[in-house]
């Protein structure tokens, strides 16, 4: 197969002609302007349509550097640290609990989904697994790291294509419905945000006159992110020689919440850019430019080979997710605005990832207003919690099926 890869400078144009493209959509399609699809979902997942269409018709497929896709991850997730406040996280303690309670419990829900209809499909039990929390809640990472297991040890030869066409699907249908079901949760109860909430912690609402970005606010913001990363890393080399291993943008996450919450209160004077607009506008940017490049780069045609049977089973998890979202993580969570936004969340990270969750939640809130407790307990689930639980959760089941 003949391939045409993309250098970093090749892919960032394309990225940004992507984020183009979704925000004219957005504009001329009032379906996705009124049930808040994020930009970079709906015009990424037409490149991606384009992509696939072009290596049906030439057999030729376009590979895109993923390096500064990652790059472009850490810097979110740095500014998103830098946007956490200590009185917010605090606040946050019993709804973060809450929400990792009921994000564990769906965890075995959507393998017993998974492995229950594999059964009544005839099917392998471990391909319910597959198509369970390791494609699903886990991504395309994770489904790279178990794909080997079931080749090996189960004899699910296609394992990682299943794996990696059913973590496309989530990725995919995770940004698509998160906006809907928040929009219909904030109409049928009214919901408003608090009065106190009033900058978003990504991106600036479309109706707020008072923005301010100079010269001297973005190179400041720009420099503590620097620094932030830096920490970042720092904790990450630790944490490896102690044996615990998490993604760097995790740990960039945790010394952007430490400087934000410690730096401020012992230098005075000191002009910090957490709730700033420059800061918003960074990681509006590279949330942005994360998502396109992961959605354009997506192999839409390994959906065309997973099967009806994968496929039916994948309707159920979407299925799953939305009851579950509805019945469970909104009234859980309060049934008040932030449990809303929260709601639009987790159903990007029950079938996507963070980002993608993140993205559906900034949707919502550049329409609705602010809700920044739910950009500190939904990425802190997502990013860090959920993925140790999962780890566990899908070894115990592996364990069982034997």
């Amino acid at each position: 197969m003949n391939t045409l890869q993309l250098d970093l400078r090749q892919t960032i144009i394309l990225a940004i002609l992507v984020l183009y493209l979704g925000k004219f959509l957005t504009k001329r399609i009032s379906f996705l302007q009124t049930f808040n699809i994020p930009d970079a979902v709906s015009g990424g997942v037409i490149a991606s349509l384009f992509f696939g269409a072009y290596y049906l018709l030439f057999g030729s497929q376009i590979l895109f550097d993923l390096g500064v896709r990652d790059a472009f991850l850490i810097i979110f997730f740095t500014t998103l640290g830098l946007s956490s406040r200590l009185d917010v996280l605090l606040k946050g303690g019993k709804p973060l609990l809450i929400l990792l309670g009921t994000a564990v419990v769906f965890l075995i829900a959507q393998n017993l989904t998974g492995i229950l209809a594999a059964a009544a499909l005839g099917l392998k039990l471990p391909f319910g697994l597959l198509a369970g929390s390791i494609s699903l809640s886990g991504g395309h990472g994770t489904t790279i790291a178990w794909s080997p297991i079931f080749q090996a040890d189960y004899g699910i030869e296609n394992a990682s294509e299943i794996g990696l066409a059913s973590a496309t699907f989530g990725l995919v249908f995770g940004g698509v419905i998160g906006g809907p079901l928040a929009k219909f949760l904030i109409l049928k109860y009214q919901l408003q945000p608090d009065e106190g909430d009033q900058d978003l912690s990504i991106s600036i609402r479309a109706d707020q006159d008072d923005v301010q970005i100079d010269y001297l606010t973005l190179l400041n913001a720009i420099l503590v992110i620097a620094v932030a990363i830096g920490l970042g890393f720092e904790i990450h080399r630790i944490l490896v020689d102690f044996g615990l291993r998490l993604p760097p943008f995790v740990t960039c996450l945790l010394a952007g919440i430490a400087l934000t919450n410690t730096l401020p209160l012992l230098f005075r004077g000191l002009k910090w850019p957490g709730g700033t607009a420059s800061l918003a506008l960074i990681a509006d940017v590279c949330l942005g430019l994360f998502l396109a490049i992961s959605l354009m780069s997506l192999q839409l045609w390994t959906l065309a080979d997973m099967g009806w049977a994968i496929a039916l089973i994948l309707a159920l998890q979407l299925l799953l997710s939305i009851i579950y979202t509805l019945v469970f993580v909104f009234p859980l969570m309060g049934k008040n605005y932030t449990a809303a936004v929260v709601s639009a969340g987790y159903s990007g990270l029950t079938l996507g990832a963070t980002p993608t969750a993140i993205a559906n939640m900034t949707a919502v809130t550049e329409q609705f207003g602010a809700a920044p407790q739910a950009f500190i307990i939904v990425p802190l689930v997502g990013a860090f919690f959920i993925d140790l639980a999962n780890a566990l959760v899908i070894q115990r089941f592996l364990t069982a099926l034997g």
